[in-house]
């Protein structure tokens, strides 16, 4: 991320705000109860904690396959958009309204990939790019990327993210 992103479109509202995300034309989805023995966030203290959310679209479907390989890197850019849609409806299943995130602080991004694959970054950049769009400043964050060999159920990439909240 070069730190330079056009997001003038998404000027209108507060950061964060629901005019915000209307403004960038985001519909945040109902959670899904995760169907294992973790929860999608956890609050503590001023810090929120998102559990890895990956590019489900609305009807319960993803894309899979290994970016490198049969997923191409703007594929893999949209999916870790739609994975940043899914962790913003965390967010505000956490905190009732995404304007209470301070600051995204941290996001790691997992990217299922061909082993000569080298372009992690620009596939998570998808993700980072939305935080920035609908946060302004405070979508700016610290972050890794990185390709592993697979993802479960054979998605394209997983993300998860910790936030500072406002009290």
């Amino acid at each position: 991320m070069t730190g330079e992103t056009q997001h003038s479109d998404a000027n209108a509202g507060a950061p964060g705000s629901a005019e915000r995300l209307e403004a960038l034309g985001l519909v945040l989805p109902e959670l899904r109860a995760p169907e294992n023995a973790y929860v999608d966030w956890v609050l503590d203290g001023t810090s929120l904690y998102l559990s890895g959310k990956g590019p489900r679209r609305p009807d319960g479907s993803r894309r899979t396959g290994k970016l490198g390989g049969d997923i191409s890197l703007e594929e893999g850019r949209e999916d870790a958009r739609l994975a940043g849609i899914n962790l913003l409806a965390a967010m505000r299943d956490a905190l009732g309204s995404l304007e209470r995130v301070e600051r995204v602080v941290k996001i790691l991004g997992l990217v299922n990939a061909t082993p000569d694959f080298t372009n992690h970054p620009q596939v998570i950049d998808g993700c980072s790019d939305l935080m920035l769009a609908l946060f302004d400043d405070r979508g700016r964050h610290a972050r890794s990327a990185f390709g592993v060999g697979s993802l479960p159920n054979g998605m394209t990439v997983e993300i998860e993210m910790i936030v500072r909240i406002l009290p």
